[in-house]
């Protein structure tokens, strides 16, 4: 299947607090979307692999993504090296996205900023012929996205753009809360964490508050961009009330 927009993920969970409102957008849309996330999330504090995996699966369905898949790499320890450069270019081959989205450049867990870095490289080794991958047994041809954004997390950077989500974002919070281990559950009786406060997951309502009165929408979610952005005009742009 080939997809219009594969979004990566250190862990199950960072595409639904960062850039899910985005992806339920493009799906009302009519676009093919796809989650890759790279790692099952074992390290976490809270829940398990096992939990996480049926979490990753509820969210899927809720925001309606074409596929879903998981990479398998080591929780906190996956290296931007050939080995897991190769991975990424036999997703990017198969699926053959037009836009990549990925990981914050940098970010309070580690692994998010290395993360961006591995799917940056690889996005750009993918458009390689020389470099050789296979999908079932076959040679894959090469593949390059037009674009590969980073969506912001817990860091606050300032935006090169930011995508309306207001008509989609209650979907956005249902997808979230689909990890029941991970975030505020007042029944819950695993340890108490960074993001499983109550005050974690309004602050993720007040990221896109804040972002969205930048275009003078309710809701929005913010990216970054590398590569410079054109518009074909300016009926593109949306019109801020003043």
């Amino acid at each position: 299947m080939k997809l219009d927009l594969l979004v990566f993920g250190a862990h199950p969970d960072d595409v639904e607090l960062s850039c899910s409102g985005t992806l339920l957008v493009e799906k009302m849309r009519g676009k093919k979307v796809g989650i890759v996330d790279l790692t099952q999330g074992e390290l976490g504090t809270r829940g398990t692999a096992e939990t996480r995996k049926q979490e990753a699966v509820d969210a899927a369905a809720i925001m309606q993504i074409d596929i879903r898949e998981n990479l398998e790499m080591a929780d906190g320890f996956f290296k931007n090296d050939e080995e897991h450069q190769r991975k990424i270019i036999t997703v990017l081959r198969k699926y053959k996205p037009e836009i990549v989205l990925c990981n914050a450049p940098a970010d309070r867990h580690p692994d998010h900023g290395r993360a961006a870095d591995l799917v940056y490289t690889a996005s750009f080794l993918s458009g390689l012929i020389k470099i050789e991958t296979k999908e079932n047994s076959s040679l894959q041809k090469a593949w390059r996205p037009k674009y590969v954004f980073n969506y912001i997390q817990d860091r606050y950077f300032n935006p090169d753009f930011v995508v309306d989500i207001t008509g989609v974002m209650d979907k956005k919070i249902e997808a979230i809360k689909a990890y029941k281990t991970q975030f505020y559950n007042p029944e819950s009786k695993e340890p108490e964490t960074y993001i499983s406060s109550q005050e974690f997951l309004e602050s993720v309502m007040y990221r896109s508050k804040m972002f969205g009165k930048l275009i003078g929408v309710k809701y929005a979610e913010g990216f970054l961009s590398k590569k410079m952005i054109g518009i074909q005009n300016f009926d593109a742009l949306i019109q801020m009330n003043t």
